[in-house]
């Protein structure tokens, strides 16, 4: 599903950035691919262009987020005015990298982190705003339906579960 991703545009598009770069993993991973749908269905239904080169993928790291920053801000005069990030990871690399180079977050560049991985989230400075895909809610459900499975009941199709957005203030500085 690309609810979250959706979801983490539209948010961005709500404070008022247009210029919405997405920095994120592998391009083998499926997740990579449904996020990415995401980004862009979102950016197409506020009649947004996706900016040539906004769309970085790497690895899952600190590290590549710190990277992906360099190449989108480096001898570019389309810089993105917003970061939405493909895990929390990339997002605080990102993060960490704009305050380096004295971009104000959010003043500047929003940004905007996936996972909710509170580690992450709340140890960047700014804290970082995040995509919760409610984890624990899905585990606590497989677990009551490998239960009802075992006592015989069937299930058929997928379920989904809503993503959520947790606001802090790398997005929204009220947050602060």
């Amino acid at each position: 599903d690309h609810g979250g991703p959706m979801l983490g545009v539209q948010h961005l598009i709500d404070i008022g950035r247009t210029r919405i770069a997405h920095i994120t993993g592998p391009e083998t991973f499926e997740a990579v691919a449904l996020r990415y749908r995401g980004y862009r269905d979102a950016l197409a239904a506020a009649r947004l262009a996706e900016i040539d080169g906004h769309y970085r993928h790497g690895p899952w790291s600190e590290a590549w987020g710190r990277e992906a920053v360099a190449a989108l801000f480096d001898g570019r005069t389309d810089v993105p005015d917003a970061l939405f990030c493909g895990n929390d990871q990339i997002a605080r690399g990102a993060s960490d990298a704009l305050r380096e180079r004295g971009v104000s977050v959010p003043g500047e560049v929003a940004v905007l982190g996936f996972d909710n991985w509170e580690v992450m989230t709340l140890a960047a400075r700014p804290p970082l705003s995040s995509i919760d895909m409610n984890l624990r809610e899905l585990g606590h459900l497989a677990g009551e339906r490998l239960i009802a499975m075992i006592g015989g009941e069937r299930f058929k199709g997928v379920e989904h579960l809503p993503c959520t957005l947790v606001l802090r203030q790398s997005s929204d500085p009220s947050q602060s």
